[in-house]
């Protein structure tokens, strides 16, 4: 079994499926593609995994204008299907969303571990929100990005010892 069917089932079929479909189409998507640097959030207090799904989806509704019950909805559906905890801390929370014309991504350090039911049963601190536009074919290859983003664990390592947004932001879009 390969590092990222331990860490992250749900983009073991993704980060497969993107190898295939590069081979083929050339598509490629990067952090920088799917986070603006205002939609990186150093500390943030939460107390569980649904004060975290509420508060992000409170903030993404900011952003897209979409109604933030609609947006925890969806998540909370998503989470309903398997945790998106997908292990060593780390939570890709996403969801399609119906109205959304591209890609929208939000990261969290939060400000203390949670727990989040996550497959390994460890707390999460670093949280990767992703919307979906509910007609995109290329989420595939976004949640194989984010995974294999924060699954390096030098990456990791800097994200949780950066001291501000600004800094969180420049290891997520240097990390390859």
């Amino acid at each position: 079994m390969s590092e990222v069917d331990l860490l992250d089932p749900i983009a073991a079929a993704a980060v497969n499926d993107r190898k295939d479909e590069d081979a083929s189409e050339g598509t490629t998507v990067d952090v920088a593609d799917l986070l603006m640097p205002d939609s990186v959030i150093a500390g943030l207090p939460v107390n569980d995994k649904a004060q975290l799904l509420a508060e992000l989806a409170r903030r993404a509704a900011s952003a897209t204008g979409l109604p933030a019950n609609h947006i925890r909805d969806a998540l909370e559906a998503r989470e309903r299907l398997g945790s998106t905890g997908v292990g060593a801390g780390i939570a890709i929370p996403h969801a399609q969303i119906a109205g959304l014309d591209r890609f929208y991504g939000l990261f969290a350090r939060l400000q203390r571990p949670i727990d989040y039911e996550a497959i390994d049963q460890r707390p999460v601190d670093l949280a990767f929100l992703l919307l979906i536009p509910s007609d995109s074919k290329e989420h595939l290859h976004a949640l194989a990005c984010i995974s294999r983003s924060l699954r390096d664990r030098a990456t990791a390592a800097s994200l949780r010892d950066a001291a501000t947004a600004v800094e969180l932001y420049n290891t997520l879009v240097s990390a390859r």
